[in-house]
């Protein structure tokens, strides 16, 4: 017994690329036994040798580092969170360059960059040409990279108060917002297992749970599991090309439905970032605008249809209408919550409304984005909350030059200078849109192509690539250069603009 607690407080000692690089290599046994019992013995191996050949790697590392005292730092542990982003998808992509064979190493690397930050762009148009173990590998991968943000975002961005939480906290952003001694008691390392600890059950019971309720409407076990890591990492990955060719049909989507909402607010899972008294969902000013945002918009849609029968004396029909509109609620959901995957009603609800470019619509949504400290990407309600209260408060103003704020209670959360730290933000998201728009159109790409790629990557929404033109993107048909770029753009939407400019902060050069 005290020889496995010394063991275990080795590992919980390395460095956390190491610990994630680890996790990876045994986790690539899981699509070498599907395969193996498919009896695709090269896919196996490949796999299999892969898994081995990281385990290999990292314990040569770990040995080298033995002897040395490293310090955990919160900048070194944001560091490392950059290097799973941007590094370790290298890695990632040799099981499924060498059991594809039909594809170039930088696209094997594309589709895992896509995978671990949630972005879920597809690169392979035709579900047909992976086998089941890749799709799995690829689901796989993204649910580990939705998981990792869930962590993170407790254990290292509220802390330095950054991924959001520089709208409700004290601190500055990218520096922490409790004073040395507090930091001292409180070891980075630890805190960061411990919640791994608290969160891993909630995270697998809800895929678990989810997966389950699919098979029993119908779906076969590996679409329904993928399309429950989907969901809960918000990817959007399918095996089967979209939820229109799944077999759960509308009671799949209901389901999937609900399970969407946890990608609204961190509250529906989790406590462990919400202040003190501020632990109820109905109160909570993200899921709130949220359910506004689910609601609203469907209902513009639907009720828009009638605007146009009065010209064209269209009739009613019940059935249609109501598949219209749970297409529209469906689809609207998905895309607020970065996952993009698509009703199998969408097109009916573009019919009934009558709407000549929804993907507009679904542009906005993505950018809008979910909760903070959850799998969705976007530029996070929080911080739309923020500059709508600011907003009203200066209209107030107008009316009464010398009237005095009052607090209510769901206001309580954003700090006094919130609205002005969002709206920086907003102005860097701004900036890099128009920076990566530029670049791609720089790299051959028109106006329209180049403003949809650069808006799926920095929201993490890669569906809208398929969904927001008139004709589909086909991402393997881009310049290498622009997977390059689309490949930094989607690292940077998943990390933020503001917690890459932390990691230019002498402190961590400094140790």
């Amino acid at each position: 017994m005290a020889r496995r607690t010394r063991e275990a407080g080795t590992l919980s000692k390395l460095p956390l690329f190491l610990m994630i690089w680890g996790i990876a290599s045994l986790a690539m046994w899981v699509p070498a036994a599907l395969a193996l019992a498919q009896d695709d013995h090269h896919t196996s191996r490949s796999f299999f040798y892969s898994g081995i050949l990281g385990l290999f790697v990292v314990s040569l590392i770990a040995l080298s580092l033995g002897n040395r005292n490293l310090r955990h730092r919160l900048l070194g542990q944001l560091l490392s969170l950059l290097a799973v982003l941007a590094i370790l998808p290298l890695f990632l992509a040799l099981p499924l360059f060498e059991a594809l064979g039909t594809t170039t190493y930088l696209n094997a690397y594309f589709d895992m960059v896509s995978a671990v930050t949630t972005t879920g762009a597809d690169l392979f148009d035709d579900p047909g040409r992976l086998s089941d173990p890749l799709h799995l590998w690829r689901a796989m991968v993204a649910w580990m990279g939705g998981f990792l943000m869930w962590v993170a975002a407790s254990a290292i961005l509220a802390p330095m108060s950054l991924g959001g939480f520089e709208i409700t906290a004290r601190g500055e952003p990218g520096r922490t917002a409790v004073t040395p001694a507090q930091m001292h008691r409180a070891d980075p390392r630890k805190r960061l297992i411990r919640i791994t600890k608290t969160l891993a059950p909630v995270y697998a019971g809800l895929t678990g749970a989810l997966w389950i309720l699919l098979m029993i409407g119908g779906e076969t076990s590996l679409v329904g599991l993928c399309h429950a890591m989907s969901v809960l990492a918000t990817s959007g990955l399918s095996p089967v090309g979209g939820l229109e060719n799944a077999q759960s049909g509308m009671a799949g989507e209901a389901v999937l439905f609900l399970f969407m909402f946890f990608a609204l607010s961190r509250l529906t899972f989790s406590s462990d970032t919400a202040a003190s008294g501020m632990t109820r969902l109905d109160k909570d000013p993200e899921f709130r605008i949220g359910l506004l945002l689910v609601v609203a918009i469907p209902v513009i849609l639907f009720l828009r249809h009638w605007i146009g029968a009065l010209d064209v004396n269209a009739g009613e029909n019940s059935a249609q209408a109501l598949r219209a509109f749970w297409g529209s609620m469906f689809t609207v959901m998905s895309f607020l919550s970065t996952t993009g995957f698509e009703s199998a009603d969408w097109g009916q609800a573009q019919q009934w409304s009558g709407l000549g470019t929804p993907g507009i619509i679904l542009l906005g949504l993505s950018v809008i984005g979910g909760g903070v400290a959850t799998t969705a990407g976007g530029v996070k309600l929080l911080r739309v909350y923020a500059l709508y209260l600011n907003g009203l408060r200066d209209m107030e103003r107008l009316v009464h030059p010398s009237s005095v704020s009052g607090q209510r209670s769901g206001d309580k959360r954003i700090q006094k200078n919130g609205a002005f730290v969002a709206w920086i933000f907003f102005m860097l998201f701004a900036l890099t849109l128009a920076f990566f728009s530029v670049t791609l159109a720089a790299l051959g790409a028109d106006f329209e192509e180049a403003m949809v790629l650069s808006i799926s990557a920095l929201s993490t929404t890669g569906p809208l690539v398929h969904v927001a033109t008139d004709t589909p993107i086909h991402l393997a048909s881009l310049p290498d250069v622009s997977k390059f770029v689309l490949c930094f753009a989607m690292m940077m939407g998943r990390l933020e603009t503001l917690a890459l400019i932390a990691l230019f902060t002498p402190d961590l050069w400094r140790s």
